[in-house]
């Protein structure tokens, strides 16, 4: 992540993650965070080295259509995600997030 407020209000506000803690080294050192929904952990990290953007990550979920429904009514102006049913048998939302990562969340198909 380049920006720690864009940070916070996508995966916080938007995606409704709990923003579990945060460290630095020093405080104009940059931030490594865990981010958390449900059983989902995620860590957040303005490293450099720690990722590269467009990063593609995919998250196995139950309750796909429920969580876009969620994402829906909140109206965020910078993603209205949709649901593709992929030959393979799974059902994938994906959502960019401010950074270029691109969270895949993915359900199998009944």
């Amino acid at each position: 992540m380049f920006d720690l407020a864009k940070a916070r209000e996508f995966y916080g506000d938007f995606l409704g993650m709990a923003w579990d803690w945060e460290h630095r080294f020093a405080p104009d050192l940059p931030v490594f965070a865990q981010v958390s929904r449900g059983g989902l952990l995620l860590f957040l990290s303005e490293h450099f080295g720690d990722g590269i953007p467009g990063t593609r990550v995919l998250l196995r979920m139950r309750g796909l259509d429920a969580l876009q429904a969620e994402l829906l009514a909140k109206q965020y102006r910078h993603a209205r995600p949709g649901i593709e049913d992929r030959p393979w048998g799974w059902r994938d939302m994906p959502i960019a997030d401010p950074f270029g990562n691109v969270l895949v969340f993915t359900e199998e198909m009944g």
